[in-house]
């Protein structure tokens, strides 16, 4: 569905936008690629890796909308990855992640149903699920932001959904880089939050096959959750420094001991699939298309009533085995 289309991604200079820019190149022949961020040295740095014909780098902000406009002129899909993503520095500069978290939602949303684009995907993440920080709340906004789009959107082609997953192993700013770097500086112990902590997990490839999936299967207006393994902190600790004395240092402001990516609140418009879950809309739409058989033909089925996901409670754990396994998956 990706041949001789124009593609967007807003945050492109991150992680996942590299790696979807990887695996686009990789696997279709866009007509256009449009990599949308503010950090004019990582796109220099992109340029000189990303050659292809097709690549385009436009510097611009999420929190301005006419960019964001010119930037969407004849797009066909866009991915919105751009976010302010770290808790603690969301708790201490709130505004600012409100601005481009929630601000830029709706600039995107506008922006796509101004260009006509097809299809438009939001990362979310498990922490907009019962959120408990302000990075949460804003990626919850967000996703009900995007859900809503499709209400604007009307009878218009633009269609919107959110995909939401777990922690990504050796993501920049998460805690596999803190921990190995800690273990080649020579450190005699490693920080742990607490040892009941528990995430879950999604290697970068996973997190963009999911993206590109979810292109295929959406109708619009849904939350598409991967069925992923959670793995203790402990665990983790010992996947990569194997022995080593640990440090309660407690939980950070902010923090949950277990993530959730399916609230109990939400199980009544939840569908399982092989696969994944798809949370349906609350709200009617104008068109209510009929979630139950996605797009490509895959049906889902209703979960009970008291179902939810949580890392806690997740019926797959890694193994500390199975951890290693998958930080060289994810190298």
């Amino acid at each position: 569905m990706f041949q001789d289309k124009s593609i967007l991604v807003t945050g492109g200079t991150g992680s996942f936008g590299r790696r979807f820019i990887a695996t686009v190149l990789e696997r279709y022949k866009p007509r256009r690629l449009i990599v949308f961020s503010r950090d004019e040295l990582k796109q220099y740095e992109m340029a000189q890796h990303f050659t292809d014909p097709c690549m385009r780098y436009f510097l611009g902000d999420v929190r301005d909308g006419q960019r964001l406009i010119q930037a969407m002129r004849d797009v066909d899909y866009v991915v919105h990855a751009a976010a302010l993503k770290q808790v603690p520095a969301a708790e201490y500069n709130p505004m600012e992640c409100i601005k481009t978290n929630i601000h830029g939602a709706q600039n995107v949303i506008e922006a796509a149903l101004a260009n006509e684009v097809e299809k438009v995907i939001a990362l979310s993440t498990d922490k907009a699920a019962n959120p408990i920080n302000l990075y949460g709340a804003t990626k919850l906004a967000s996703d009900k932001l995007f859900v809503a789009g499709n209400n604007l959107a009307g009878r218009q082609r633009t269609r919107f959904s959110v995909v939401r997953y777990g922690n990504v192993v050796g993501s920049r700013g998460s805690v596999v880089p803190l921990f190995r770097k800690l273990v080649a500086d020579g450190v005699a112990e490693l920080p742990i939050t607490d040892l009941r902590m528990t995430r879950f997990w999604i290697t970068l490839q996973e997190g963009v096959d999911l993206v590109l999936e979810s292109f295929a299967r959406m109708h619009g207006g849904e939350v598409f959750v991967p069925k992923i393994p959670s793995a203790r902190i402990g665990d983790l600790a010992d996947a990569i420094a194997p022995g080593l004395a640990r440090k309660i240092i407690g939980i950070r402001p902010g923090e949950k001991l277990h993530e959730v990516m399916v609230p109990v609140d939400d199980a009544f418009h939840t569908l399982e699939f092989p696969n994944h879950y798809v949370i349906k809309p609350s709200i009617q739409f104008v068109t209510e298309p009929e979630y139950e058989i996605d797009a490509t033909g895959d049906r889902g089925v209703p979960v009970e009533d008291s179902f939810e996901y949580s890392s806690g409670t997740n019926p797959e754990f890694l193994t500390v085995d199975a951890i290693r396994s998958l930080l060289d998956r994810a190298t």
